[in-house]
């Protein structure tokens, strides 16, 4: 093998345009050396600072701790990053090996009786070292992250927390392979074109795409959303619309090797034990210790005020849809959840003359970029450059640098917009470089942002042409973006994204709003044939049915805060029967008819195996935020420049530095209410 390419490219200073990861040079046998050598060299570092006879300051304890671990750090990340979404079978197997070494290598760390006596010993002298707050927060966050993570633990507990956590590591990670295999692993192959009825042309041709990548004729639906979900609300044969709806909704639940039903069992249990060792009565308590909630108490109060606010409308709602159902089928006929979509679409139809079928040739994804990026420019000044020499992990993605408005070098931002065998569903936005200054040298160190999407991808006819949600979806991934491009901290810790959770979705949910303002679709949303500015009668039409089935939606999302907390408030060992339990955690929530068989906690990958255990409910708690950040954009103006700067520099820049609600009173000059929110649903009058 040529020795150049044999060279590990994580174990050089990376030759590319900032900096940035060459992806071209990476291969699946870079990761293991490179993550073992980095174990190797953050062992050094720690052991250097524990060895240090000198006593412990922020100087020579915090910060080295802060600032270990470079090499090892910088591989995870891309390893991480690309399971999700550019994974292979490789990949996936040799998770299994690097998983484990991380969780051992994190408890050696937050383990080490001689490090954290150190780091201890600097927390209570903290002020005599006459620390700023941004030290202050750091030092306070570091030793309550090793408090928080077994350092307090004696002996026999230590060992038991070593093995809960490996085993948590291992169960994530089987948890999103199965779902992952699960959903790759189904298609609805149709030959019959009398069977595509009532779908339109773009479902059919992209049907049809799917079906020639496959090598079949016909047309193939799958469960990733942009075919699951057109076909759901526009299939007209019901039979077709139940299949897939079992199929999507019975995802790792079958008696197979990528059932999930014992690991639900599994992970519940294990994360209630690693609490209880820690001190907590339950997972809940240990969580939202670190969240502007709190407590368990916070959060069910806030569900129960959204539960009585939009129970009512959304009973409503329900028997408006299922009227338009029974005109059609009948007086006896009972609306399902594979009915739902499809008769919800046909009265939104009926009610405003909308689809997003009338909608998606005016948001062409091209045009939807620059109309997004502009937005940004508009609001923050800041501009984007296509790069094609930042490398990338697949020929789908495209590099751009940004800059700020005086011109500076801002951040790189990855973009990647369609679904792909590799890729796991949803849309999330991620770092492969955090945000972070050197303290000698006052270098601002810029960070490299990804945005992750699974768009409607372009067919042999067609561009990339986008459903109105999917642009909001783009916006919503985009303000994570933004706060992580506009981190302006000193310490990569406490950068960008790094806040509490309940508190990292309001600049996403506060971009979302820009989605129904005419002055902002006006910039960018032109027929891709005619170049036709999107007609002002349709823009209406949008703004009119915003809030249709508003209240059925928040139900929705408030039934999934209700499993996830069901499931992590628990003060024993689950041994129960997951689809029963999961039934009665969320009943009173739920609108529509419960189905024998289907179950949720199964692919529930937000609080199974992403960050969200015990803080599903932070969805609708940063949408009481951004709904009353939004108002004072409406009020001052929505591209009102000295609002945005506001926000720019109370909330996107500061990253984790100080307390949310502190950023969040700064920004808006008082605490939230859900009053805001109410109005924009249009459950309350104004």
């Amino acid at each position: 093998m040529n020795m150049i390419e044999d060279k590990n490219p994580f174990l050089e200073t990376y030759s590319t345009p900032h900096g940035t990861v060459p992806f071209d040079r990476i291969k699946t046998v870079h990761y293991e050396p490179a993550v073992r050598e980095g174990i190797s060299r953050q062992n050094g570092e720690i052991a250097a600072i524990t060895d240090n006879p000198e006593a412990p300051t922020f100087a020579n304890t915090i910060l080295p701790y802060e600032r270990s671990g470079e090499l090892l750090q910088r591989t995870v990340v891309v390893f991480d990053n690309l399971l999700s979404a550019e994974t292979s079978d490789e990949m996936q197997e040799l998770a299994k090996t690097i998983m484990p070494l991380l969780s051992e290598h994190g408890n050696n760390i937050s383990l080490n009786e001689k490090l954290f006596a150190r780091i201890k010993a600097v927390y209570e002298q903290k002020e005599q070292e006459g620390l700023n707050a941004e030290q202050k927060k750091l030092l306070e966050d570091i030793y309550e992250g090793f408090v928080r993570n077994g350092a307090n633990l004696q002996g026999e507990e230590k060992e038991r927390y070593r093995e809960l956590s490996r085993e948590l590591s291992l169960l994530t990670l089987q948890f999103s392979e199965n779902n992952l295999k699960e959903t790759n692993g189904y298609q609805l192959h149709l030959t019959d074109r009398t069977q595509l009825e009532g779908l339109p042309d773009s479902a059919i041709e992209s049907a049809a795409e799917t079906a020639r990548e496959k090598g079949t004729d016909g047309w193939v639906f799958t469960l990733h959303a942009p075919s699951y979900q057109p076909f759901m609300t526009y299939a007209a044969n019901r039979s077709l619309r139940q299949e897939l709806y079992m199929a999507y909704n019975t995802k790792c639940t079958h008696n197979n090797d990528t059932c999930n039903l014992e690991i639900v069992k599994k992970l519940v249990n294990t994360r209630l034990a690693i609490a209880r060792l820690l001190g907590y009565a339950t997972h809940a308590d240990y969580k939202l210790e670190r969240r502007m909630a709190q407590n368990s108490e916070n959060v069910y109060r806030l569900l129960e005020q959204l539960l009585e606010a939009y129970t009512p409308t959304a009973r409503k709602e329900y028997a408006e849809v299922q009227a338009l159902a029974r005109e059609e089928q009948g007086d006896d006929f009972t609306l399902m959840p594979w009915d739902w979509a499809y008769y919800s679409q046909k009265l939104k139809d009926r009610k405003f003359n909308i689809n997003d079928e009338m909608l998606r040739p005016y948001f062409e994804l091209e045009n939807v970029k620059k109309g997004v990026f502009g937005l940004a420019t508009r609001l923050y000044g800041i501009t984007f450059r296509k790069n094609a020499d930042i490398p990338v992990y697949h020929k789908d993605v495209d590099a751009y640098e940004v800059f700020d408005k005086d011109g500076s070098f801002l951040a790189v931002l990855y973009t990647d917009f369609h679904p792909r065998a590799g890729k796991r569903s949803g849309a999330w936005m991620t770092s492969y470089k955090e945000q972070w200054k050197d303290e000698a040298t006052g270098e601002n160190s810029r960070p490299h942002v990804s945005l992750v999407m699974n768009f409607t991808k372009p067919t042999q006819e067609k561009p990339a042409l986008l459903t109105f949600g999917e642009v909001e979806t783009f916006l919503h991934e985009f303000g994570h973006s933004l706060h992580g491009m506009f981190a302006d901290s000193t310490y990569q810790s406490l950068s960008g994204t790094n806040v509490y959770w309940d508190f990292v979705e309001l600049p996403s949910q506060f971009m979302e709003n820009f989605a129904v303002e005419k002055e902002f679709l006006h910039t960018f949303a032109r027929h891709y044939r005619t170049g036709e500015l999107i007609p002002d009668e349709l823009v209406q039409r949008i703004v009119d049915s915003r809030n249709f089935n508003a209240a059925y939606a928040c139900l929705r999302q408030v039934s999934f805060g209700l499993l996830d907390m069901a499931w992590y408030t628990r003060t024993t060992p689950f041994e129960g029967d997951v689809m029963e339990y999961e039934k009665q955690a969320w009943a009173k929530a739920q609108i529509l008819p419960s189905v024998e068989g289907t179950c949720m906690s199964t692919q529930f990958s937000h609080i199974f195996a992403g960050g969200y255990s015990a803080g599903y409910y932070s969805y609708k708690w940063a949408e009481v935020l951004d709904a009353d950040a939004f108002a004072l954009f409406k009020q001052k103006g929505i591209f009102n420049p000295e609002v945005a700067a506001s926000f720019r520099e109370n909330i996107l820049s500061k990253g984790g530095t100080e307390h949310p609600m502190t950023l969040y009173k700064r920004f808006r000059g008082q605490e939230p209410t859900i009053d805001a929110l109410l109005i924009r649903n249009g459950i309350k009058r104004q």
